[in-house]
């Protein structure tokens, strides 16, 4: 399967980096199988770092070899995958959380601010739900170990 990773620069050799920065499913390697998802990313880490320029690394995932890692699948923006994903932006510490990969929806611009109405209070859990599985949202791969890294195989940059 093609995984694709934006950012300002190329990226030939990933590594697990860990940021300041509170992500969906906390420091790793983020891809995903929508070029248009890693594109937007791209676009947005270019401006945030005021620096390089918009890349697309591909990457082939060789998931018939993973059989031997711990990996940690949401289908859907679900109760599960809400409360995994808030842990992760309040910076929580989460039980069991030794995944090689995790897999699942992105909590991209158009979710945050739902989520953020979750997060003051607003909306209940219920009602959060409610309101993203109406939204189509793209997935993300994250790859947390350089165990799992070795599932990637470096193809090109676009």
């Amino acid at each position: 399967m093609k995984l694709y990773h934006g950012s300002n620069i190329e990226v030939t050799h990933p590594k697990i980096l860990t940021s300041d920065r509170k992500l969906d499913f906390g420091s790793g390697f983020y891809l995903t199988s929508s070029y248009e998802q890693a594109s937007r990313w791209a676009k947005l880490t270019t401006q945030r770092r005021e620096s390089g320029k918009e890349t697309i690394s591909v990457f082939e995932y060789d998931e018939s070899n993973t059989s031997a890692l711990k990996i940690l699948q949401f289908k859907n923006a679900d109760r599960e995958w809400l409360e995994y994903v808030t842990s992760n932006r309040k910076n929580l510490e989460i039980k069991d959380n030794d995944y090689d990969i995790i897999i699942g929806p992105v909590a991209n611009d158009k979710t945050m601010p739902v989520i953020s109405l979750y997060f003051s209070g607003i909306y209940s859990i219920e009602e959060t739900i409610k309101r993203l599985l109406t939204q189509k949202l793209h997935d993300q791969y994250t790859f947390k170990t350089d165990t799992a890294l070795k599932s990637l195989k470096f193809l090109e940059v676009r």
